[in-house]
């Protein structure tokens, strides 16, 4: 299949959608190609030759309808993008699998740049660095003072008892991946259910905030938020604790995972959770918990995918190396919470 036809994509039924509910709206010869896909959901950037869009899709194959709901993420950003959160502006959502063989979404392309590594961030320089980080932070204060009622999101999620939740159903999908003695993730995991904060008042989180979901624009200015697939209503700082966590140095030099945390002029954790407190006024006393959550939750992930590879079911450079990176979350997670 050549690169303007990418497999998942049949952009003649795509041009005949859009014609049909947004007339007008293309005005030449449709091409398209993957900007990312795997397991996760699969994207494409499509273009008429003047104007660009964004179409998001479920991977092929059978999947778990519940892990990849386009509609969700459509209502989401459908909801978001009159408020001051920065998301694409959407076009239509489409239920009917016949088109492209499962539900997807189309919304406008936005210019950016998602930041993964410290070596990416190195170019703009300590003080352009620092500030795109500390953008990232205001923005999250941003989407954590919507009022999901307000913008029609009162249902999206279930937030009562949300931590006790999340704990959960990552402890059963730590126990779905184990084939191998962990030391110190039980513990860990006790250890989080024994501390459980109270929540604050529920909000829309996006449940995998971190610099490369974003795109960031030449002025440095965070232009779209991306990857909503893991959004709900709970526990706003969740996703502050997930920052953090992605602001601390590993300490592994050449890792297969990496945090821009290393770059320079990037702002200290303590920085980004003392800006957030300001902004948000809410309450971080407990945000050691918050960020040990995000290091157990991460080194579930990463238990899986060494799982898998294990099984031979993951192809690519670096996941012969995952595995030795779990202990090193597992102990950031501990000491996370010792120091709390």
């Amino acid at each position: 299949m050549s690169p303007d036809h990418p497999p998942g994509l049949d952009l003649d039924r795509l041009r005949g959608l859009l014609d049909r509910e947004r007339p007008g709206l293309v005005h030449g010869p449709l091409t398209g190609r993957l900007i990312e896909g795997g397991r996760s959901n699969l994207t494409y950037k499509v273009s008429d030759g003047t104007s660009k869009w964004v179409v998001r899709r479920p991977p092929l194959g059978h999947v778990l309808a519940t892990a990849h709901d386009m509609k969700r993420e459509h209502r989401v950003i459908s909801a978001l993008h009159p408020t001051n959160v920065p998301v694409p502006r959407p076009v239509l959502l489409c239920e009917d699998d016949e088109v492209l063989g499962a539900s997807f979404y189309v919304m406008e392309f936005v210019e950016g740049t998602p930041y993964r590594t410290a070596d990416q961030l190195a170019p703009l320089g300590p003080e352009r660095t620092r500030g795109a980080v500390l953008s990232l932070v205001d923005t999250l204060v941003e989407l954590h003072a919507v009022d999901p009622a307000e913008v029609g999101l009162g249902d999206f999620g279930r937030p009562e008892g949300f931590l006790d939740r999340q704990l959960r159903r990552w402890g059963k999908q730590l126990d779905a991946s184990r084939n191998r003695e962990l030391s110190g993730i039980d513990e860990l995991h006790a250890a989080l259910g024994r501390q459980l904060p109270d929540s604050p008042a529920p909000t829309v989180v996006h449940g995998d905030y971190r610099l490369d979901n974003v795109l960031i624009g030449d002025d440095d200015r965070i232009k779209a938020i991306l990857d909503w697939e893991m959004s709900t209503l709970g526990d706003p700082l969740t996703d502050l604790g997930l920052l953090v966590m992605y602001s601390m140095p590993l300490g592994t030099p050449d890792s297969p995972v990496s945090t821009t945390a290393e770059a320079a002029g990037h702002p200290t954790p303590a920085e980004l959770i003392e800006r957030y407190a300001a902004r948000s006024g809410r309450d971080v006393l407990a945000v050691s918990w918050y960020t040990a959550f995000a290091w157990f939750k991460l080194a579930v992930i990463l238990e899986g995918i060494h799982y898998r590879y294990t099984l031979g079911q993951t192809v690519g450079p670096g996941f012969d190396r995952i595995g030795e990176l779990v202990p090193v979350f597992i102990g950031h997670g501990l000491t996370t919470l010792q120091e709390g």
